[in-house]
């Protein structure tokens, strides 16, 4: 069994962003109930949780949009942005705390003390641009990962897998222009946010290190498995990532009640197994996920457990 970092902390639930509000704290705790209950939690290699330094939310957003953001939790803001994105304040902490987790898990795998880490964190944060909240996001771990594993430890190469449901902008965004760092997303389009065509490849010198596969309503497993095969694994042996990313939405699953797909645990199962081989042939230890969508609470952790217990298993 290969030694697994899981990352997270009580402090998420404390994010609170409206009654009714989809990203809800119970997310977490399905998917702490289900690592316990499984069996899975004796097996994963706790890694503590802290807050990222400001220095490092700066690598991605605007040093004028964090203190917006944490003046607005602070002083009782309720909604920042876009009135999707709802906050409290607890808010600007348990962002920084969501980012943080994902940075040391990154030092626990360069390290070599983990073979794989996973970051059940919230909130999300694929959709958070350099200067603007939006689609339940705040600050964008990915990203700021991504320019951790560089800036920190020397990488040059960092890819991002993002199989959330929704087209991650703010990654794209934050990237598209870099050649340093690939993004691939496979995501329902035409759907929220908009972004996420396949003409969207890069531009000047990054032009080629962005690749999207926008996909219909309706798509399944095989679906995905075809993609994956066809075009992520491909995209990853060229260009030879010294570390790998997934940002993990799990809300492209058949039951869940924001989208339009039909993924199920065994579809999960098979990109998480596509992914693993690609990083462990690639870049052995530096495969990270981090949690992003998912918001049926059975598919969630259910579906959480399922790659769990690849990343385990191998």
């Amino acid at each position: 069994m290969r030694r697994v970092g899981y990352i997270s902390d009580p402090r998420y639930l404390e994010h609170l962003t409206g009654p009714s509000h989809p990203e809800r704290p119970q997310r977490l705790e399905a998917i702490t109930d289900r690592v316990a209950a499984s069996g899975l939690a004796q097996h994963l290699q706790a890694i503590a949780a802290r807050p990222a330094g400001v220095e490092w939310i700066q690598r991605v957003h605007d040093p004028g949009y964090v203190e917006r953001v944490r003046e607005t939790c602070a002083t009782g803001g309720r909604i920042i942005d876009s009135m999707d994105t709802g906050i409290s304040e607890a808010s600007f902490d348990a962002a920084l705390l969501a980012t943080g987790a994902a940075l040391a898990g990154a030092d626990a795998l360069v390290a070599g003390e983990v073979d794989a880490a996973f970051a059940a964190v919230r909130p999300p944060g694929h959709h958070a641009l350099r200067a603007t909240a939006m689609g339940f996001c705040l600050f964008n771990s990915a990203a700021i990962l991504a320019r951790y594993f560089q800036d920190r430890h020397g990488l040059e190469r960092v890819f991002i897998i993002d199989w959330d449901v929704h087209h991650g902008n703010g990654t794209q965004d934050a990237f598209y222009e870099d050649p340093g760092v690939y993004y691939f997303s496979i995501h329902q389009y035409p759907f929220y946010p908009g972004t996420g065509s396949q003409r969207e490849t890069g531009i000047g010198e990054g032009a080629g290190y962005t690749m999207n596969a926008p996909m219909p309503a309706g798509c399944g497993d095989d679906d995905y498995e075809r993609v994956f095969e066809a075009r992520l694994i491909p995209a990853m042996e060229t260009f030879g990532p010294q570390a790998v990313i997934i940002s993990a939405g799990f809300d492209a699953h058949r039951d869940d009640p924001l989208a339009g797909m039909e993924l199920t645990e065994k579809g999960y199962a098979s990109m998480t197994r596509s992914v693993l081989a690609a990083s462990q042939a690639l870049c052995p230890g530096r495969l990270l996920s981090i949690l992003e969508g998912g918001y049926d609470l059975n598919a969630l952790a259910s579906s959480v457990e399922t790659h769990l217990g690849v990343l385990l298993d191998g």
